[in-house]
């Protein structure tokens, strides 16, 4: 077992029953031009991150971690977008509407997919989610189970929604949940540090918070002392 220093407590795991989770990094939410930026946000706040994430990608690779990435989207035909998401938002930049990188969180458009310093690589997961959530409508839970999966490791955005419902959801089915601080990001940045109290709240009511430094710490330590044995 890992042991890394977290919040509230330590956060211990497997490294081989763990999956690291990196959450909708899509281009329409981080880059100039994409539709987080025709909404009005400040995509730089959330390009900011992308190194720490990039780094974390590669240190999950080596330790051989399970690695899941999402995108929030929709089916051309919009069949599995409920009227009420829909229809939220102003005209003209609503799901499905024609937008800077194709229409707005619908499949195969330029803008759905995840940019390109942290596209998936053969044998690592993606998963398409109508929801915010990971788990909804997307066969994820099984798929887990499958694999032995019982520590999730989160980074992405944004963290006070697709983040956190993720992982409300996966603290619901039993997983033991890491989001790493520094690897999330939010367009509101008092939205992300509420999402880091309310995780770590009551004794980790959701799961724990930590560094990408801490959890590089903890591996390393455990590589140094598997050598001397």
């Amino acid at each position: 077992m890992i042991a890394v220093a977290a919040k509230p407590a330590t956060f211990s795991f497997d490294p081989a029953r763990t999956a690291l989770v990196i959450i909708d990094m899509q281009r329409d939410f981080l880059e100039p031009g994409g539709f987080g930026a025709a909404l009005g946000n400040d995509v730089s706040l959330l390009q900011a991150i992308v190194p720490t994430v990039e780094s974390l990608l590669v240190l999950a690779r080596e330790e051989g971690m399970l690695v899941i990435h999402t995108r929030e989207s929709h089916l051309p035909d919009l069949s599995d977008c409920a009227a009420s998401k829909r229809t939220a938002g102003a005209a003209g930049l609503r799901i499905g509407d024609p937008g800077p990188m194709g229409r707005i969180l619908v499949r195969g458009e330029p803008g759905n997919q995840i940019i390109p310093s942290l596209a998936p690589i053969a044998d690592e997961w993606v998963v398409d989610k109508p929801g915010k959530g990971m788990f909804y409508a997307t066969g994820l839970g099984d798929r887990l189970v499958a694999q032995g999966v019982e520590y999730l490791i989160f980074a992405g955005v944004t963290t006070e929604v697709c983040v956190q419902t993720s992982m409300r959801e996966a603290n619901d089915r039993g997983y033991r949940c890491l989001l790493i601080e520094d690897a999330t990001e939010s367009y509101f940045p008092a939205f992300k540090q509420a999402t880091l109290d309310m995780i770590v709240a009551q004794g980790g009511i959701v799961g724990h918070t930590a560094t990408l430094a801490a959890l590089h710490d903890a591996l390393t330590y455990d590589a140094l002392n598997e050598g001397k044995r």
